[in-house]
């Protein structure tokens, strides 16, 4: 399954039906806009000429059934053909216009009668059936909300490259980090055991206690610290978050949510290593992985 952005636009006209004679009914087109961004929920503005007011529910079923989180504006305008332009009057319109104008003359014969500029326009504002334009109107809404999921796919597609890239960065950094563990924690053991041969003799208390109870206090105070300076836990989990985040992006379909979890995580193991960091060159690693996974975090929050 692809993955989605919820960062797209996409824009659809229709024309109106033609009237049997092949004679434009009088409305050119209805130009239909999907603007879309991220959100955590789906958020559906729509702006719309108040005649079409009636396709409000069957156009939010429309886009609900398409998307489900993001910021969605949807813009409808209705154009008329250009100045100028007019359309071929059709008998029925030119019947009803007959007998209203007859009905008038009854009631008030002085009336003046219609001329050819007014009969026209009449015809030109009247011209498409309400059922016509929602006709239109629906169609150009199901051919936007394709292109609006089209345009979101492919931005999907650039996220996940995006994603990847990061992915393949942190392994590289955890890849780094690794060899240098045992070297770490034999240094900063050696440096802690100097340490304490130095405080004993500045304290006299090598004089007063056995040689073999301060050697074994000695090593099992420096395998404790050996042990909260190890970081081959926080890599271990590290590379579990990650393979889980590559099986995601692999699966497609709906991840943002899940991938947004999945991040938290990767940033508290990042914080962790570099609590626990004794050197400098693993403070150094653990910096890099944040800024790689914090860049990771603005492209997960436009997913679907």
């Amino acid at each position: 399954m692809p993955v989605y952005s919820m960062t797209g636009y996409a824009n659809s006209v229709a024309q109106p039906p033609r009237a049997d004679d092949g004679n434009s009914t009088g409305q050119s087109a209805v130009s239909v806009e999907l603007r879309s961004v991220n959100g955590r929920f789906l958020d559906l503005s729509m702006r719309m000429p108040e005649e079409l007011r009636g396709l409000e529910p069957q156009l939010r079923e429309l886009i609900a059934a398409r998307f489900k989180r993001g910021k969605i504006e949807l813009r409808i305008n209705t154009q008329r053909e250009a100045d100028g332009a007019w359309p071929q009057p059709q008998p029925d319109q030119l019947n009803r216009l007959a007998s209203l104008d007859a009905k008038v003359r009854t009631w008030l014969p002085d009336a003046q009668p219609l001329s050819v500029h007014e009969a026209l326009n009449w015809c030109k504002s009247g011209a498409a059936a309400p059922a016509q334009l929602d006709a239109a109107t629906l169609e150009a809404a199901k051919a936007c909300v394709a292109g609006l999921a089209e345009a979101r796919e492919r931005e999907g597609e650039k996220l996940v490259a995006i994603l990847n890239e990061r992915i393949s960065r942190l392994r590289e950094l955890a890849s780094e980090a690794e060899p240098l563990l045992p070297a770490v924690v034999a240094r900063l053991q050696q440096r802690f055991l100097e340490r304490w041969q130095e405080a004993l003799a500045t304290t006299g208390a090598a004089s007063s206690v056995p040689q073999e109870a301060l050697q074994e206090r000695a090593l099992n105070e420096a395998a404790a610290f050996a042990i909260r300076i190890d970081v081959a836990e926080e890599l271990g989990r590290l590379r579990a978050h990650l393979d889980e985040l590559s099986r995601l992006l692999k699966k497609g379909g709906e991840l943002g949510k899940r991938l947004d979890f999945l991040i938290q995580e990767l940033h508290r193991e990042a914080n962790t290593l570099g609590s626990k960091s004794a050197a400098l060159e693993l403070t150094n690693i653990s910096v890099e992985m944040k800024v790689a996974i914090e860049q990771m975090r603005e492209q997960v929050q436009n997913l679907e």
